[in-house]
């Protein structure tokens, strides 16, 4: 009885392991839809781990909406590490729109990464990208801030290696930086938004990208604040602290200039009363030599009295000193 029971057990789990290697169901499915696939390469396909039915019903869905498909390529395509049927879908999706996409085309976008069903989508319903704000001073010194909305389709022979949004986003902010740039006064862009708009996208800066923009259209614009006054308040601000400091140098300057007087000054008297000092002593050497007479001293204090009563009469108080 226990006999029975493992083989018994053992040919249960036999059918299910050859149900999963022989996927018998799938064939029927396959036959019966029309599409022409062997049981053994159903079977080859469990061995290098690509799921059958996967597979299998990409080829049905493709089969039934006239696509020439086979299995070596979507075998293929999902052993490089590609979503078969993300693939399937954005190939039906472009047919019935009549779209120019080809499996490789769809292949080679799904291996770049991006997502080839919702690119097929973008094509067919344009997307719209909101910029952020985005900060220009025309030409007489007035901020403004825009916003805008950028209708871009996508492009599927660039979508592998063209720019994405963050490239159409840089580009449409630095032309409208530009146009604002070139404007006479703020006043002209207020009233004219769309010479942005028209500026703008006749630079084609859709070039080398992913999309293909279709329209520009400024959504706001604000006025910001007086760039240009701001400047200019600044840049008197910095030229009176220049003025202020060059005249603290010349101030600086002259009082360094008068001390250095003064000490000359100062400098000059003591040499005046050293000189002064050594009168007396020549007055007696004069006396002693028999130079000077006492007569002569007489007249000499005489005409020292008449100097000091002159310089008293005009007011000059550097008097020449009476020294014996």
């Amino acid at each position: 009885m226990d006999e029975t029971l493992i083989f018994l057990g053992a040919g249960i789990v036999g059918f299910f392991i050859f149900l999963y290697f022989v996927p018998v169901n799938l064939w029927v499915t396959a036959l019966f839809s029309g599409v022409q696939i062997g049981l053994f390469r159903l079977i080859f396909m469990r061995i290098r781990r690509v799921p059958p039915r996967a597979i299998v019903e990409s080829l049905i869905t493709a089969h039934k909406a006239g696509l020439k498909l086979t299995a070596d390529d979507l075998e293929t395509h999902f052993l490089a590490g590609g979503n078969v049927q993300g693939v399937i879908r954005a190939l039906i999706s472009a047919d019935k729109a009549s779209l120019p996409l080809s499996f490789r085309q769809a292949t080679a976008i799904d291996l770049a990464g991006r997502d080839v069903s919702d690119a097929v989508q973008m094509s067919v319903n344009p997307r719209v990208i909101n910029t952020p704000n985005v900060t220009a001073v025309s030409k007489d010194g007035i901020q403004l801030v825009v916003k805008a909305r950028i209708t871009v389709r996508a492009n599927l022979e660039q979508l592998v290696g063209g720019a994405g949004e963050e490239t159409i986003l840089a580009r449409v902010g630095e032309g409208i930086v530009t146009s604002i740039g070139s404007a006479t006064d703020h006043q002209a862009v207020l009233e004219n938004p769309d010479a942005i708009s028209k500026v703008v996208l006749s630079r084609g800066l859709d070039a080398g990208t992913a999309f293909k923009i279709l329209s520009i259209d400024i959504a706001d614009i604000d006025v910001g604040e007086n760039i240009g006054a701001k400047l200019q308040i600044d840049k008197a601000a910095a030229d009176l602290k220049v003025a202020e400091a060059k005249a603290e140098e010349r101030r600086a300057m002259a009082v360094a200039l008068e001390q250095e007087m003064k000490a000359k000054a100062q400098e000059a008297r003591a040499k005046v009363i050293e000189a002064e000092a050594e009168i007396p002593k020549a007055i007696s050497d004069a006396f002693k030599s028999g130079n000077l007479g006492i007569m002569d001293y007489y007249k000499m204090k005489n005409v020292i009295a008449d100097t000091k009563m002159r310089d008293s009469i005009s007011g000059n108080s550097d008097t020449i000193s009476d020294s014996d």
